[in-house]
C-alpha cells in the first residue's frame, strides 16, 4: 500500500483526504491519504522523515509551501513561482511541483473560458496569487496584479513575463478585463465582504475566486449578476489535487468522483 498525504499547520479542516480517498478507490489504487501537522520548525525533518519512511508523495499547504522548496529538487515552474504544494518522493529524492498553477488554468478552462489572449487582472500578490499570475501568462494571457501593497505587485510582475502591477487603485483595469482572480481571502474571514467593486464587474468577464468556504462568495454572487461566468474555489482546489495524483500515479484522475467527494463534504460545513 502506498501512503500519500498533506503536510501542513494547521490541517484538521482540509478536504484533500476524501477528495483523494475518492480517487483511489475510483482507480483501484492501493493507497490511503493522511494528514500531517509538524511543528513550524520542524518542516526539514518532516520532508527528510517522509522520504525515509517511504511516503510516496505529499501535499504541501500553508505556511510550508516556499519552506520546503529548498528541501527538494523544484520543476522548473515550481522553482519559478518560488512554492512547492506537491512532492514526489522518486528513487532520485524528492521532487516538487506547484499544482495550484494547474488548478488555475484547468477551473478556468473547465468552464469555457479562453486563456490565450485574454487579459486577466490577478487580486493579491501571495503565494496564490503568484501560482495564477505565472499560470495565466504562460497560458497566453496579459496579466496585472493588483495589491493592497503595490511594491509587492510589481516585484511579482517583474518576474511574471509581461505582467504589470500595481495597488488596489488599479482594479480599474477590470473594466476591460476578459478574466479576473480573486487570490486573497477575502470573502472567506467575512463572507459579506469582496475585493473588487461591483461596478467593475461585467458580462464578458470570468471570475474565479480562490475562497471556497463559502462556496458562493460576494464576488461570485455579484459577478453572476453582472452577467459573468462564474468559477467557485472549489474547482481550483479539485483540480490542483487533479494534478497532484497524476503526478503521483501517472494515471487520469477519476475527476467526477473527486468532485463528488469534495462538494458533499463542502456541503456538510
Amino acid at each position: 500500500m502506498q501512503v500519500y498525504g498533506l503536510v501542513g499547520n494547521p490541517v484538521g479542516h482540509s478536504l484533500s483526504p476524501p477528495m483523494h480517498e475518492a480517487a483511489y478507490e475510483a482507480t483501484g489504487v492501493d493507497a490511503r491519504y493522511v494528514t500531517f501537522e509538524p511543528e513550524l520548525s520542524a518542516i526539514e525533518a518532516a520532508i527528510t522523515g517522509a522520504d525515509a519512511l517511504g511516503i510516496a508523495g505529499l501535499n504541501v499547504t500553508i505556511p510550508f509551501k516556499q519552506d520546503v522548496l529548498e528541501l527538494v529538487d523544484p520543476d522548473p515552474l515550481a522553482e519559478r513561482i518560488g512554492a512547492v504544494n506537491t512532492i514526489d518522493f522518486g528513487p532520485d529524492g524528492p521532487v516538487g511541483y506547484n499544482t495550484d498553477a494547474a488548478g488555475v488554468t484547468r477551473a478556468l478552462e473547465r468552464h469555457g473560458v479562453e486563456l490565450d489572449g485574454s487579459a486577466a487582472v490577478v487580486v493579491g500578490a501571495g503565494g496564490a496569487g503568484r501560482a495564477a499570475a505565472f499560470a495565466l501568462a504562460d497560458a497566453g494571457s496579459s496579466v496585472h496584479i493588483a495589491n493592497r501593497t503595490p511594491a509587492k505587485a510589481e516585484e511579482l510582475a517583474s518576474a511574471v513575463p509581461g505582467a504589470t502591477g500595481g495597488g488596489l487603485d488599479t482594479l480599474d483595469r477590470i473594466h476591460d478585463a476578459d478574466i479576473l482572480v480573486n487570490a486573497t481571502s477575502v470573502g472567506m474571514e467575512a463572507p459579506d465582504e469582496t475585493p473588487v467593486p461591483a461596478s467593475y464587474l461585467h458580462a464578458d468577464l470570468a471570475v474565479l475566486d480562490a475562497v471556497y468556504t463559502p462556496i458562493e462568495t460576494r464576488l461570485l454572487r455579484e459577478a453572476a449578476d453582472a452577467g459573468a461566468v462564474t468559477v467557485d474555489g472549489a474547482w481550483m482546489l479539485l483540480l490542483q489535487g487533479v494534478e497532484a495524483f497524476e503526478v503521483w500515479t501517472g494515471l487520469d484522475a477519476p475527476v467526477e468522483a473527486m468532485n463528488t467527494a469534495l462538494r458533499s463534504h463542502l456541503s456538510d460545513d
